[in-house]
């Protein structure tokens, strides 16, 4: 009964990720997904894939984002702080839709390339970062509501 553990399998982070990639309960692709990524972003150059990846992930992670809170008959879009383990849900799904929006390479290709982009602050979930983070600025004149939203 040996137990196949590679790299840093018991990080709960990285069952995360892997869970996120995962499609209809089958999570030996999802697992073999992540590793070949981590292969393509170490062929790259870059000798710490797992750096990389943590790096993409904070310059994808929202600080800000928009709740819709309806006071009076109006509805007001308020610019909330966003918790931590929600940072890491919509920085992955935002790199994973970029993923998505290519076609004709591999998945763990598209991945690699998406995460080394988020890496250098370009690519699909850095710009929907900076879109929410431009919502919420202009937002920012209902900020006082932001205690009444849940």
């Amino acid at each position: 009964m040996s137990k196949l553990v590679v790299g840093n399998m018991g990080n709960p982070k990285i069952e995360k990720i892997i869970n996120y990639i995962m499609k209809s309960g089958k999570k030996s692709v999802a697992k073999r997904i992540y590793h070949d990524m981590l292969q393509e972003i170490k062929s790259n150059g870059h000798m710490n894939p797992e750096i990389v990846l943590e790096t993409a992930i904070e310059n994808a992670s929202p600080s800000l984002m928009i709740k819709s809170k309806r006071m009076g008959g109006s509805v007001y879009q308020v610019p909330v702080e966003v918790k931590q383990d929600k940072k890491l849900f919509f920085a992955f799904k935002w790199i994973l839709a970029g993923t998505k929006a290519k076609a004709g390479k591999p998945m763990y290709k598209k991945l690699a390339e998406e995460v080394m982009a988020a890496y250098g602050n370009q690519g699909y979930a850095v710009k929907k970062k900076e879109e929410v983070h431009k919502m919420a600025e202009a937002n920012k004149a209902f900020a006082y509501m932001a205690k009444y939203v849940n």
